[in-house]
């Protein structure tokens, strides 16, 4: 899958599919289509991680295949598994015709009685597909091995079926929060995509295409809050897929400014820990009070 797309049109192509890139994020994204290499998107929870792989599929007009890691990701869940039921009624069904155990064997391991899982799907799909390894710093090392030959020569193995490769090759983004450090080996197989928060100008840019509908000064009086609440050390500070839940309830609630009331009621959204509530309610505390109704 090589890459037909310019710099400059990926940067308006994402624009377009509703994301709000950055130079860096942009030239991954060419570099990866360029040389057919994954990549591994890592940063912490909430700055867009997930929604740069549903972005990259929306422009490439791929289907997005996403793999959701957590401990103890096994094949059987990620790569393929036999259909049991399947093949225990075609064994029965044989038995009772005399078939011998060669030409059931032959026929009950083909493809026709897997059942593929994620990264299967993306290997044999007919077009070409989005494949999202989410959070793979959740799965145990040795499924972070597995992932060697896929990511390395884009096929898989199944003993009973042999290697498979990839049709069409895959974009592949792997996501991680930096739960844990992943291996050498993994890394090298991939090109690296920091992600941290977005600069105040940048997220104000986002919240202009998630929210459209919240006033521009709310939109603005927000943001600074939320800066505010990030300065202040926290110990968990809000990010960025906060931020935007946050205004889209100040445009539900038809707030058309920024007061102590409505970032007290609406706090839960953003800060998430008592003792961080603590803090903020200082941050809070510096908001105008409420006008009076004339």
């Amino acid at each position: 899958m090589s890459s037909t797309w310019t710099l400059s049109e990926l940067q308006t192509g994402l624009r377009t599919a509703g994301y709000v890139s950055a130079p860096h994020i942009d030239m991954a994204l060419f570099l990866a289509l360029a040389l057919q290499k994954p990549i591994l998107v890592e940063g912490p929870v909430g700055v867009g991680k997930t929604e740069l792989a549903k972005a990259a599929a929306k422009l490439l007009g791929s289907r997005l295949i996403r793999l959701q890691c957590y401990e103890g990701l096994d094949e059987s869940h990620a790569l393929y598994e036999w259909n049991y039921q399947k093949q225990l009624l075609r064994l029965q069904s044989d038995s009772l015709r005399g078939a011998t155990w060669s030409e059931t064997e032959r026929d009950i391991f083909s493809r026709e009685y897997l059942l593929p899982r994620p990264l299967l799907s993306a290997i044999t799909s007919p077009t070409r597909v989005v494949l999202l390894i989410d959070e793979v710093d959740r799965a145990d090392e040795e499924f972070e091995a597995f992932l060697l030959e896929l990511l390395g020569e884009l096929q898989v193995t199944i003993p009973e079926l042999g290697t498979l490769r990839a049709e069409h090759s895959p974009l592949v983004l792997l996501t991680s929060n930096r739960a844990r450090e992943l291996s050498e080996a993994l890394r090298r197989r991939c090109l690296h995509l920091p992600m941290e928060l977005p600069d105040s100008s940048r997220e104000l840019e986002i919240l202009r295409l998630r929210v459209p509908e919240l006033d521009e000064q709310l939109r603005l009086q927000a943001a600074k809050f939320v800066a505010n609440l990030r300065a202040m050390a926290l110990q968990r500070s809000p990010s960025l897929a906060e931020s935007v839940d946050w205004c889209r309830a100040l445009a539900a609630l038809g707030a058309r400014e920024l007061d102590r009331a409505i970032a007290k009621d609406t706090l839960g959204l953003l800060v998430k820990l008592r003792e961080d509530r603590e803090k903020a309610a200082r941050a809070v505390e510096k908001l105008p009070r409420k006008a009076d109704t004339p």
